[in-house]
């Protein structure tokens, strides 16, 4: 998997993960991706900070959770963007809360109807899932948000 630092001609910028540098070119060239943000499709990689893996898991001071409820930017969407985003998720998704892992493994192996949710994972099984094949996206919905439906 190659995860690609993206932007759209609308300067909002986004994480894409690809099988292959081809597979990113023909999806960008065949007009398939679009910006989550505007749903702008002219989609370019844009220079992004090398990973460099130190051996040892650093202990962040503020966790993606407390930037939320502190109503802090994330990259660079604004507050009111990140809001919408999260109203777009809920109201086309649906929450299965802790069981999230299992019900997206039953949907990808087609045990359980296709449809479109949401829940909750630890790193370690996000990680799992993709590892599966299985598509996850890790969205900050604060805390007052979750378990809503509309």
């Amino acid at each position: 998997m190659i995860v690609y630092e993206l932007g759209c001609a609308g300067g909002h910028r986004f994480e894409g993960w690809f099988a292959s540098s081809a597979e990113f070119e023909r999806q960008r060239d065949e007009k398939l991706l679009v910006c989550p943000i505007c749903n702008n499709d002219a989609i370019e990689r844009v220079p992004h900070a090398s990973y460099v893996n130190r051996g040892a898991v650093e202990k962040e001071k503020a966790t993606p959770r407390a930037n939320a409820r502190a109503g802090t930017h994330y990259t660079n969407v604004d507050a009111e963007a990140l809001a919408k985003l999260v109203d777009a998720i809920i109201e086309n998704t649906e929450d299965v809360g802790a069981a999230f892992p299992e019900e997206a493994r039953r949907i990808h192996y087609r045990e359980a109807p296709d449809r479109h949710i949401r829940g909750t994972a630890s790193p370690r099984e996000v990680e799992a899932l993709r590892d599966e094949g299985i598509d996850v996206v890790a969205v900050p919905v604060p805390l007052h948000r979750q378990g809503k439906t509309h």
